[in-house]
């Protein structure tokens, strides 16, 4: 898997490696400064256009994972905005990863340190996958894998292999 922090824009080459090796490829929005007319066109446009890189090279769709990216060329409220209407990238077609885990932004709004941003984290996984997201990228793998579980237990109908609703 790739994970390309610049969506195949920094790199051209990038784009036909991922196409030549058949691996999936994470493809993220970011951009040199946290200026925008309209946060989530704008991100939604530049998502466009590594996407239209990404056909160019032969990148097939079923390999491609979009990432807005949180906390890359946002400010903090950006990154508040990018989670209150990320179902608004649900429009692309492609799977939503998002990557919140221990975030400054957390950190500017309870104003704790990075190794104390666990609740925080665990608010802003619940309201990304509450909002679309299908992938999250986190550091407390085991608390965040229970907030997941539930979260999609309340959004998405899921239930743990074996339930009995007794």
């Amino acid at each position: 898997m790739v994970n390309d922090v610049w969506g195949f824009l920094a790199d051209a080459a990038m784009a036909r490696v991922v196409a030549n090796t058949g691996v999936p490829a994470i493809l993220m929005h970011n951009q040199p400064q946290a200026q925008y007319q309209d946060l989530i066109p704008d991100v939604i446009a530049g998502l466009e256009r590594v996407l239209s890189i990404a056909h160019a090279a032969g990148v097939s769709e079923r390999h491609i994972i979009l990432d807005p990216g949180f906390g890359f060329s946002k400010t903090a409220d950006h990154n508040l905005e990018l989670l209150r209407r990320l179902p608004e990238l649900r429009s692309l077609g492609f799977p939503l990863l998002l990557g919140v885990s221990r975030k400054s932004t957390i950190g500017r709004i309870l104003g704790l340190p990075e190794n104390e941003r666990l609740e925080g984290t665990a608010a802003a996984v619940a309201m990304s996958i509450a909002g679309g997201a299908d992938i999250v990228r986190v550091h407390d793998v085991k608390e965040m894998v229970r907030v997941a579980r539930m979260t999609d237990a309340i959004v998405r109908d899921w239930r743990p292999s074996g339930w009995s609703n007794l």
